[in-house]
Formats: C-alpha cells, structure tokens, sequence
C-alpha cells in the first residue's frame, strides 16, 4: 500500500467524515477516472475528433468543492471539464455522447469536449479560450448577488490562465461588488507544457487577490478532504455577503495537457512517484480499509459497477446518431 505523504494543508478530523461520505467521494472520484480512461481509448480509437483534456489525477479537486456546494450553486469551466460534469451529477451518457460528436450529447453533438452545458445542474461549461470563463463566472455570480437568492458560483480556472490580464479585472469588479463567486485555482503545476516555475513570478498564486482585497488560502488538491474543508470556509464567506473568495487548490495531471501532448517536459520517475505517493482516490480507498467501512471486495465491487456505468456510456455514444444536418441552422443566436 502507497504511502502517504503529509498534507499541505491538514484534513478534517476524520471523527466527523461518515462512511457514506467516503464511499461517495471514492465512488463519485473513480468515476471520473474510469470515464477518462475510458474517453481516451475512443480518442485513440477515432472516435472522438478535435481537442481531448482528460482530467485523470485532479480527481480530487471538483469532487470535495462539489461537496461543499448546495442545491442552486453554479460552476463555471475551461476544456479540461469532463470531471466537473460527472460531479455535479451530469449523466455519463450524455456527456460521452457529446465527446463523441452525437445527438445524445449535451450539445446535441455540436459542442464536444469543451463546449458542453447543463442548465439543470446549473453547469455553465466548457470554454475553449484560455481564462474567457472567469468573467463570465462573475457575471453568474452578479445575477446571484441581484436576485438575492444565496447562491455560490464556482469559476474554475488554471496556474497558466492565472496571469491572464481579463483575470485582475474580474478581480476588481467581484471585489468592488462583493460578488459570492469562489476563484478556483486548479493549479496543475504545468499549465500547457510550462512549468509553473518557469512562467510565473509569483509562486503563491492565492496571493493574487490581495490587491483588490480577496482573502485567499491554498490547499492539497489531491486530498479530498482538504478541499472539502477548505470549500467549505470559501462557501461561508461568500454566503455570508463578504464577497469573492480564492483557493489555489494543488493537483496534479498524470496525463498530458491534451491527448496530442507528450508531455516531454516532466519525467516519467515524476509522474509515477505521484502516483504511487499521492493519488486522491487511493487515499480514500486507504481510509475506507483502514476505518473498517469497506474491504478489499467492497472496493472491488464498486469498481466492477463504475466500470459497467462508463462501458454503458460509451455504447450509448457509439449507438447514437450524429446530428442531422439541419442542426446546423439551430441555436445559433447573432
């Protein structure tokens, strides 16, 4: 069994984490997986064209945030957004569908892997552009602050698209309005290929907001605990009508920046070490065993389902038909 390293910022006392929350964080985290493993099998099978970010080892980060949520929160994304579906309890079906160009995809087959939307589960996307989502992100967040309805917006966005200049200026307006949007700062350590020590001059990225005046704090992205903890001390700012909070949560990507991505930059010693030393999901697993809320076979058996669920999925995306093509005349607004 792997073992693990101290955290960066400490976990909750366990005393008050149930079984039925650690088996649905490990549950709700290696469904993720399994479907990004699953989403890069059809990319090399052909079967998913264009751009493909899987969001294999940061696991961690969307399920603990997803945690400290409640019914009504928004969330808001870039590309790498697979996970933040799954999460917030979009259905596998749909969203292999749309990775695979079909009518049963979220976007009817015309959005693919970074343009996907769930009004219902108040998912806001997938935005291909480099840092666009986070004003847009502010934005829900104002409609929020407006309608006086309690609400919380997640604006997710990477280490790279920290130094975006459209990001100082959301900044400013979340602060001058005291919007209820929580910054995350899914910091990946590469952003594209780049080191965050060779592209970025400050290496505390929560620090960023300090001219404007948001408090922010970092945590370990591959606990999720920690991340729940921590989202949960964001979620009460923000709730409580102080305005915009920021989390640098600390991850990990064990693939690529895309499929097409190599990922010469970093070794393979580096990646297997976080791996075998670090991984989110079997931190869980180790906690389930160790507390006594689950055996080997437990374990086993649930993988056996999620398996079944992301296999499911990918046959619903193989058998469903493209989009005629009089939808290319739809939901086009100008």
């Amino acid at each position: 069994m792997a073992t693990r390293k101290s955290p960066e910022t400490p976990a909750p006392d366990l005393a008050n984490v149930s079984k039925d929350d650690l088996l649905k964080y490990y549950r709700d985290m290696l469904l993720i997986r399994r479907f990004e493993e699953k989403a890069g099998q059809l990319y090399g099978m052909g079967l998913i064209g264009g751009f493909c970010h899987l969001y294999i080892g940061q696991e961690a980060v969307v399920v603990g945030l997803e945690a400290a949520s409640e019914e009504g929160d928004k969330r808001i994304t870039s590309y790498r957004d697979h996970g933040h579906m799954l999460a917030c309890g979009m259905d596998a079906k749909g969203v292999m569908a749309e990775l695979t160009g079909r009518e049963g995809g979220y976007s009817k087959g015309k959005g693919g892997s970074m343009h996907m939307f769930s009004k219902e589960k108040h998912f806001y996307g997938g935005h291909g552009i480099v840092g666009a989502q986070v004003p847009l992100g502010a934005g829900l967040a104002f409609a929020d602050k407006y309608l006086e309805n309690g609400r919380v917006t997640f604006t997710y966005f990477g280490d790279g698209a920290a130094n975006q200049g459209q990001i100082y200026e959301t900044f400013n307006m979340a602060a001058l309005w005291k919007l209820p949007v929580i910054f995350v700062i899914e910091n990946n350590q590469y952003a594209m290929g780049t080191a965050q020590k060779r592209s970025t001059s400050t290496p505390e990225l929560y620090t960023r907001g300090a001219a404007f005046g948001i408090p922010g704090e970092t945590v370990d992205g591959m606990d999720v605990l920690a991340v729940k903890a921590a989202g949960e001390k964001a979620v009460a700012h923000c709730r409580a009508g102080d305005g915009p909070y920021i989390l640098e949560v600390k991850t990990y990507r064990y693939r690529g920046h895309s499929m097409s991505d190599p990922a010469k930059y970093r070794s393979r010693e580096e990646v297997q070490k976080m791996r075998e030393e670090r991984d989110a999901i079997e931190h869980v697993r180790e906690l389930l065993i160790a507390g006594g809320h689950a055996s080997d076979d437990d374990l086993k058996a649930i993988d056996k389902e999620i398996k079944a669920v992301v296999s499911e999925a990918a046959e619903f995306a193989k058998e469903s038909p493209e989009p005629a093509l009089g939808e290319l005349w739809t939901d086009i607004y100008a």
